[in-house]
């Protein structure tokens, strides 16, 4: 189960030119009988995709880097994920709880659902297709070191790995540690550091080399 940002990266691949299949010929005819009937409309439909396709992966990368340079910020952020979001101007469009989970030296944090696929849309948009699937679903709770070292992520027999399990109530969010020689970086150039992945806990923040502070 090798995986890297590239061939993860898949929520927005092209659609294909075919015969629709069984489930968009269901989602169709729901979303046209739900018209009809007037319990919702097209405007409305529109309004809710384009909510979705605003929210990205950069957004948990800013408040990622936001707690790394603000300690007051990161303090509100542990206590309550979803009102310190909200300060930075991202909005819940659902009621959902998020918990922020720090990972330290002693402690790696990993997000999983093992019976669907919640994930905190608000902040990283769709999650990758892998997120979704069976063998991750269960691997992670039962292996999760081996399915990190999948990932590339080979973490320490004496750090703890703690797997938590989103609900339809309840998402998560990885708060990764800081990497070293990163002081002179300004808050947008940590944040251009911050992937999709290390705020699923699937890997760890990394310093490009060729990359120079502004």
């Amino acid at each position: 189960m090798q995986h890297t940002e590239h061939d993860t990266a898949d929520s927005h691949r092209a659609i294909s030119a075919g015969p629709p299949g069984y489930y968009e010929v269901m989602e169709t005819a729901i979303r046209e009988l739900l018209i009809e009937k007037r319990m919702i409309e097209a405007a409305e439909i529109r309004r809710q995709i384009e909510v979705l396709d605003s929210r990205t992966p950069a957004l948990g990368a800013k408040v990622v880097a936001r707690a790394w340079v603000d300690p007051e910020f990161r303090v509100r952020l542990l206590a309550d994920g979803r009102s310190a979001c909200e300060e930075l101007g991202i909005s819940f469009y659902d009621d959902t709880k998020l918990i922020v989970l720090e990972n330290t030296p002693k402690v790696h944090n990993l997000i999983v659902c093992t019976l669907c696929s919640c994930y905190p849309r608000p902040v990283l948009g769709l999650p990758p297709d892998w997120y979704k699937l069976a063998p991750y679903r269960a691997r992670a709770v039962v292996e999760p070191r081996a399915v990190l070292a999948e990932f590339g992520t080979v973490i320490p027999d004496d750090v703890e790995i703690r797997v938590s399990d989103s609900t339809a109530t309840v998402r998560y969010l990885v708060l990764p540690m800081r990497p070293a020689g990163t002081e002179r970086y300004s808050e947008e150039d940590l944040a251009a550091l911050v992937t999709r992945d290390t705020m699923i806990g699937v890997v760890a923040v990394a310093i490009d080399a060729g990359r120079t502070p502004k």
